[in-house]
């Protein structure tokens, strides 16, 4: 017999909660909604049964689809087929049983797609990252919080450095928003001191960028042109950057296009 309209209802709302927050305690859905705390576990039970929320002791992860985090929904649609080709190409780089850091970018989303299900241990500020890892049995997550970027889910500030500074990991995959002959830029400054930790934290640091970022710059200067290990981009980089790159000492991995790949088997 189909749940009543008022349940109905109230787990759409509970589940928006959870999505938008990546994580969220069981007294707080059953303050928000105005229920009490075992009509909160009934419905994450049913939510957890069609796949869109995990329980966890004292609450639930989101499990569903990316949240609609605004900014993220439209970067992800931008560029789409080389994003995907990046990730490819830079997830083939991570090896089982790595410490492994992944940043809010819509590539590096696409990155950890790529990587779920993987035996790693994953740090990420990225609630969307994040949520691909939570409910696996597989993966060790640690989510590193401070003040959150309402358009993008992603935790910035003095609170997230802090945290960043007492971790290590053998490699990071950042994103950038430009990069040109002084180096790599971001659009918010307290992104940008957030990913010079992660820069710091890191053994191997991994950027992946698609082809449209290059000869520009943004807000904040991330850092110079060798401050990273590795590149990944697409094929439509231009070959005066491929060389600048590669004499800058930059290890740089140009990523087939999708239809190339499935060509040569790739999946």
């Amino acid at each position: 017999m189909p749940s009543p309209p008022l349940a109905e209802d109230r787990r759409s709302q509970l589940l928006d909660l959870v999505r938008a927050r990546g994580f969220a305690s069981l007294p707080e859905l059953a303050g928000e909604l105005a229920v009490s705390e075992s009509t909160v576990r009934r419905d994450l039970e049913h939510l957890e049964e069609v796949g869109a929320a995990k329980r966890t002791h004292g609450g639930a992860f989101y499990t569903g689809g990316s949240p609609e985090f605004p900014h993220f929904k439209d970067r992800q649609e931008a560029e789409w087929d080389k994003k995907r080709s990046i990730a490819q190409v830079a997830a083939g780089l991570i090896e089982d049983g790595d410490t492994l850091l992944l940043d809010g970018g819509s590539t590096t989303y696409e990155v950890g797609r790529l990587l779920a299900g993987r035996p790693l241990q994953v740090v990420t500020n990225s609630m969307p990252v994040a949520n691909l890892f939570a409910s696996s049995a597989d993966s060790d997550l640690v989510f590193v919080g401070g003040n959150v970027h309402p358009r993008t889910g992603v935790t910035m500030g003095p609170y997230t450095t802090r945290m960043l500074a007492e971790l290590n990991v053998r490699r990071a995959v950042i994103s950038v928003a430009a990069i040109n002959e002084q180096g790599y830029y971001n659009s918010n400054v307290l992104q940008v001191e957030t990913q010079r930790a992660m820069i710091q934290m890191a053994d191997e640091v991994i950027v992946v960028a698609d082809s449209t970022k290059f000869g520009h710059r943004s807000l904040a200067h991330v850092g110079s042109l060798d401050e990273i290990d590795r590149l990944v981009v697409d094929e439509q980089i231009s070959s005066s950057w491929q060389e600048q790159l590669r004499d800058s000492g930059v290890e740089l991995l140009v990523a087939p296009s999708l239809g190339e790949a499935k060509a040569a088997g790739k999946p």
